[in-house]
């Protein structure tokens, strides 16, 4: 690739931003220099005042190829990416059909994803009842880590595990050195169950059907776990708050387990959320204003590493938008293009800055990845991965523009402050002001088995 620069005004660079010039070449970050260039002997384009950050990275979508590609792709999840200014995406063992659950349903993930990522993508598999015999292939293969759910996941091919399935899985991980990755709730019985089955389409009765001690009791068994076996663990889309503080202990206590949450509870909360909208619907569910507002604080507090999607779309019957029935439709919120807006719009109005941005929705993914050494930051050496985008520039999410499959979302008609204008990936320019070009430059990535 021939060399080239990027200058702006503001260029994140650790945890400031400077005036700087970004120079590229062959897919990396050849150097950063202070201010300005006079007359280089390559093209430089000036964006003036737009933010350069380095790509964010998402370490928790649905893209669900092979097998559910009505349902979403590679091609249109990695688009949708690229227009968010995510540079690198994770891509969870389900929905797809195999799920990614041993050796071989890996491989046909990765010829499914073959010329068809616009954005880097690694892969995730998954821990099931009856596979933990071919834990070690799967991860030798080159999954970053395994995923189980402790409730019912959504699909029967990935059924849930118990404790016990995990006392004997999680002695394999920490021999590779690898997380597991819990979606934490254990359903029990509770004096609110049935008032989804009479009120279908009532939002507060679906937050009603899953309550946080569902999560509660989980992330106590998971603590117990992490405690018991020192293997990494990482508790996904935390909704409860709860268990910030079991999760706080634990981490006081040295035990290597993280915690992640998504821009759905953070930017929405139950109370506004209108009934029969089931693109609210997701699990765990969108919990109280009251809720959220401790999310936020444990945000601030350095509980959570980061912030990611779980992008998780269905066609529309599938999540009854017509019907409504929020008893019947599928669990997942469709959010990958609009995670930068949405996070900035509320972060801002809390008092984080633009490195907070980037530390939650970059670096420390890259680090908790083990790709930091190359992601996450505008360095020197670093892949040239690379966002450019105004903060101070608002928009209204519209339908039309929506770019992964089924332009379905909460988000829609919301106004969200930032502008993506521009995304580099390995140093190929594959979004610019709502276009597309130098498609299909994302790379695969794969655990390095000597880690």
């Amino acid at each position: 690739m021939d060399r080239f620069a990027l200058h702006s005004n503001r260029v994140l660079i650790g945890s400031e931003i400077l005036p700087a010039t970004v120079i590229i070449h062959d897919r990396k970050i050849e150097e950063v220099v202070m201010g300005g260039i006079t007359n280089p002997d390559y093209p430089i384009s000036d964006v003036g005042n737009s933010v350069i950050m380095p790509g964010l990275i998402d370490s928790h979508v649905h893209i669900n190829e092979p097998g559910r590609t009505n349902w979403e792709g590679f091609d249109t999840a990695t688009k949708a990416a690229a227009a968010g200014g995510i540079t690198t995406l994770v891509d969870m063992p389900l929905n797809s059909s195999p799920v990614t659950i041993d050796a071989k349903s890996f491989e046909e993930k990765l010829s499914a994803a073959k010329g068809k990522l616009h954005v880097n993508c690694g892969f995730w598999g998954g821990i099931v009842p009856e596979n933990v015999d071919q834990l070690d292939k799967l991860i030798d293969a080159g999954v970053l880590g395994i995923k189980a759910f402790l409730t019912h996941s959504g699909i029967d091919e990935f059924p849930n595990v118990t404790k016990e399935n995990l006392q004997k899985g999680l002695p394999i991980l920490k021999k590779h050195n690898v997380p597991l990755l819990v979606h934490a709730e254990l359903t029990a019985p509770h004096d609110d169950e049935h008032l989804l089955k009479d009120n279908p389409t009532s939002y507060q009765a679906y937050l009603k059907s899953r309550p946080k001690v569902w999560e509660d009791n989980a992330i106590d068994m998971m603590v117990d776990l992490c405690q018991e076996f020192d293997t990494p663990i990482h508790i996904v889309h935390l909704s409860s708050s709860n268990s910030i503080a079991t999760i706080t202990q634990a981490k006081a206590a040295g035990l290597p387990i993280t915690v992640e949450t998504c821009p759905q509870y953070l930017f929405f909360n139950a109370e506004d959320i209108p009934d029969g909208q089931t693109a609210y619907k997701c699990a765990p569910p969108i919990r109280e204003k009251e809720n959220n507002e401790q999310l936020w604080q444990a945000l601030k507090d350095g509980l959570f590493s980061f912030i990611v999607t779980d992008h998780s779309p269905a066609i529309p019957d599938i999540k009854e938008i017509e019907s409504g029935n929020l008893k019947d439709a599928w669990g997942g919120i469709a959010s990958l293009q609009f995670s930068l807006p949405a996070i900035w719009t509320k972060a801002k109005e809390r008092g984080f800055e633009l490195y907070d941005i980037t530390n939650l929705m970059s670096t420390n993914v890259a680090d908790f990845l083990k790709i930091g050494h190359q992601k996450g930051q505008i360095a020197t050496g670093y892949d040239a991965d690379l966002v450019i985008w105004n903060p101070e520039k608002s928009f209204e999410v519209k339908e039309k523009d929506i770019k992964y499959k089924h332009k379905i979302s909460p988000y829609i008609g919301q106004t969200l402050d930032g502008v993506i204008e521009q995304t580099y990936v390995n140093g190929h320019k594959v979004f610019d002001n709502g276009a597309f070009s130098n498609l299909s430059k994302g790379e695969i990535i794969k655990r390095k088995t000597h880690e």
